[in-house]
This record gives structure tokens, C-alpha cells and sequence, in this order.
């Protein structure tokens, strides 16, 4: 029995016992509990059809997420292009590029220590802007010597070994 056919069996029994809910004190109370009851249940019979509806829109969605998920981060099953590879890793402080484009680098600005990314380009020109403070940041290599640059990690672990 759900909560509307409990309200409609109360009211009947109220209604069977031919009792007089104008005239008495607990008359005129119990039919004042019998009117919120009735508006209480009906409120909460449409918040339960809304919580349905909103459940099926929310699976309806989780199913179309599953579906852009499997298209973006397949591993390349049942042709479906794989774009997994155009999802980039923004902690990395060096790209990985292929032979012909340009490294970036991520460096912080002393003026104001947002993180600029450099490129190759810039680097070799001397000087660049920064995009967040406008200051003038130069690069001179001329006092540096090839044995202050550390290793990349990589080199010495293959060296270590």
C-alpha cells in the first residue's frame, strides 16, 4: 500500500464513523490533521515523481558521458580513433616533441613568479616579455659552462649503471 491508497483508507475510516468534523472541538482538530495529512501527501507524491525523473535524466547523462569517455580515451578498439594522445600532461616542465617542432619550458617570473612557458626561440633571442607582468626577462649564456647544467635525470641513472 503506498502512501496515497494509507491517506485514502484514513479519510474512508474518518468518513465510516460518521463523525462530525465542523462542530466539535476534536472533530474540527481531527479534520484539520486530515487536510495537512492530504496536502502532505500529496506534496510527497510529486517530489517522488520529480526524484524519478531527475534519476532517469541522470542515468540518461552518466550513459552519454560513458559513451564520449570511450570515444576520447579508447585504446583504439573497434575503430574508434584513439585521442588519448591529444590529452596533454600539464605538470610536465619539458614537452616532448618530435623532430622539427620546437621544446617549450616553464620558468617562473622573478618580478611576479607566474609560470611563463619559454620556447626554444625565446631562449636563443636573449629576452622576452612576460605575459602576466610585462617585465623584460633576459637570458645571457655567455659566463655559463656546459659542466654547470646538471644532468637530466634519465643520463644519470644510465650512467650509474
Amino acid at each position: 500500500m503506498n502512501l496515497m491508497d494509507k491517506m485514502a483508507y484514513l479519510r474512508g475510516m474518518v468518513d465510516g464513523m460518521e463523525l462530525d468534523l465542523t462542530k466539535t472541538k476534536e472533530g474540527k482538530v481531527l479534520g484539520q490533521v486530515l487536510e495537512v495529512m492530504q496536502e502532505m501527501t500529496a506534496y510527497i507524491t510529486d517530489l517522488q515523481m520529480q526524484i524519478d525523473e531527475l534519476t532517469e535524466i541522470c542515468e540518461s547523462l552518466d550513459k552519454d558521458l560513458e559513451d564520449v569517455e570511450d570515444l576520447l580515451f579508447n585504446d583504439g578498439d573497434e575503430g574508434i580513433p584513439d585521442f588519448s594522445e591529444y590529452v596533454s600532461d600539464e605538470n610536465a616542465a619539458v614537452e616532448e616533441t618530435d623532430e622539427g617542432e620546437e621544446e617549450l619550458y616553464e620558468a617562473v617570473c622573478p618580478f611576479c613568479n607566474n609560470v611563463i612557458v619559454l620556447s626554444d626561440l625565446a631562449l636563443e633571442e636573449g629576452e622576452i616579455s612576460c605575459p602576466h607582468c610585462g617585465e623584460i626577462l633576459e637570458f645571457d649564456y655567455s659566463d655559463l659552462n656546459m659542466d654547470t647544467f646538471e644532468k637530466p635525470a634519465e643520463t644519470q641513472i644510465m650512467e650509474e649503471e
